[in-house]
Parts: structure tokens; C-alpha cells; sequence
């Protein structure tokens, strides 16, 4: 496995709150799921890597550079994107300008966004493409804010796609979504993962994610307590007992 994603000993503490203690994995050219109980600190490491929040200590390489400290629209820009636990469309705008929107991410951050037309006959075909990846297209025209749950988690990922991400941080994906939804979605990643983006998804819906991710890092107060294979992972007694709470 090459290593897209190289995480260093990060640390992240909210005053006397440790809620990340020297993490250390790398990730590539797979699917990997990020477990653990409730508070482990797998969102506060998503929200390290995008640049939401700087780590208190340790580093995170992308692609062999540094990109600690950088904000999340130059993180994207470099190549990696994410969705939310909590989704978030812009409610007032249909699926379609909710997936354009993400064309724009070149030129937000600077004064060229007010100019620069980046809803062209390239993008709009790029956005059709999107939608019929994700299961959107027929709902292309559709205010955002009256999708269901489970189309509106595509969606996140169709404005993430949006960005031309190498990689993918899907924040609990499957929340919410019945088993026949939780499987579609899983038949997408395992397509978004053909075409040779790597992705890593929080997940505590156990079956989803050990029936989809190829390796599983499982963290426990802010610490990795194993990794390995779905099979590996489920019989390693570190992480029955950080969910059982039996301290083993």
C-alpha cells in the first residue's frame, strides 16, 4: 500500500481534554474505516487532517508534504474532501447547484469568486456525470432542503466529488439510512474506490463497516488500540473491551 496520507503523533487537547494522544497511521490507495467507541476522537481527527482545527503536537504529511496548519479550502484544493456527520446542503438551492458549488472551490477564497463563471458547459457535464454516479439524477431540479436523509448523504458526497478529490473522508455516512440504503451506498464507495480515490469512513453502524472497508484502525480515548483486517479487528480483545467497557 502506498501511503497517501501519513499521520505523525498527532495530539490535539481542549484545555485539560485530550481528545487525540499521538495518533500515528497511514492510508492509501484503499478503504479504510475509522471505529471506535462514542468520544474516541475520530471526528476530531477528521477535523485535523482537513484543517478545521491545527494539532496541539505531531504532523500530517499528504502526498510526502506538510499540510498541519493549512486551511480547509487549501486542503481541498489539494486533493482531499469530506462530508459531515450533521449533512449540510445549502437547503435553498436545488442538487444540481449544491454539486456546481463545488466547482467553485478554486476561487472562493479570493476576489476572482465574484468574476470568474465556473458554472460552464464543462462543469455542468461533469455534474451530470456525478449525479448519475451517485443515484441523484433524477432529482437534479429538487430543492436540496426536501431530500430525504439518505439522498441528501449522496449529496454530500456528490459536492465533495466535486473538488476532483483523491481522497475522501466520509464522516459516518451510513447514519440514519435503512439496510437497503446502507448497502447502495456502500455499492458507491466501492465504485468511488474503483476509480482510484482512496476514502476513510468513521462508521458505528460495525456491520457497514466491516463488510465494506478493506482495513479498520479502531481508536479508544483518543488512542490507537488496533488495526488490522475487519476479521483481525473483530476478534483483537483491545476492542472488545473498549466497547464492551471492560477496560481488557
Amino acid at each position: 500500500m502506498s501511503s497517501l496520507l501519513d499521520i505523525r503523533n498527532v495530539r490535539k487537547h481542549f484545555g485539560g481534554l485530550r481528545a487525540l494522544r499521538g495518533v500515528t497511521l497511514q492510508t492509501g490507495d484503499e478503504i479504510l474505516g475509522l471505529i471506535g467507541p462514542n468520544g474516541a476522537g475520530k471526528t476530531t481527527l477528521f477535523n485535523v487532517i482537513s484543517g478545521f482545527l491545527p494539532p496541539t503536537e505531531g504532523e500530517v504529511h499528504y502526498e510526502g508534504s506538510p499540510i498541519q496548519g493549512r486551511r480547509p479550502h487549501e486542503i481541498v484544493g489539494l486533493g482531499i474532501a469530506r462530508t459531515f456527520q450533521i449533512v449540510k446542503p445549502f437547503g435553498d438551492l436545488t442538487v444540481q447547484e449544491n454539486t456546481l458549488s463545488g466547482y467553485g472551490q478554486p476561487y472562493y477564497s479570493r476576489f476572482e469568486a465574484l468574476i470568474t463563471r465556473y458554472r460552464t458547459p464543462e462543469t455542468e457535464a461533469s455534474c451530470r456525470s456525478i449525479l448519475k454516479l451517485t443515484g441523484l439524477s433524477a432529482w437534479a431540479n429538487t430543492q436540496a432542503s426536501s431530500l430525504p436523509i439518505g439522498l441528501q448523504r449522496r449529496l454530500e458526497i456528490a459536492r465533495a466529488l466535486a473538488t476532483r478529490p483523491k481522497m475522501l473522508l466520509l464522516d459516518e455516512p451510513a447514519a440514519g439510512l435503512t439496510a437497503e440504503e446502507a448497502q447502495g451506498l456502500a455499492d458507491l464507495i466501492r465504485r468511488l474506490r474503483e476509480q482510484e480515490i482512496s476514502l476513510i469512513v468513521i462508521e458505528h453502524n460495525m456491520a457497514f463497516a466491516m463488510g465494506l472497508c478493506e482495513r479498520i484502525v479502531v481508536l479508544a480515548q483518543g488512542e490507537v488500540i488496533a488495526e488490522g483486517t475487519p476479521a483481525d479487528v473483530q476478534r483483537n480483545p483491545a476492542v472488545i473491551g473498549a466497547y464492551l467497557g471492560t477496560g481488557a
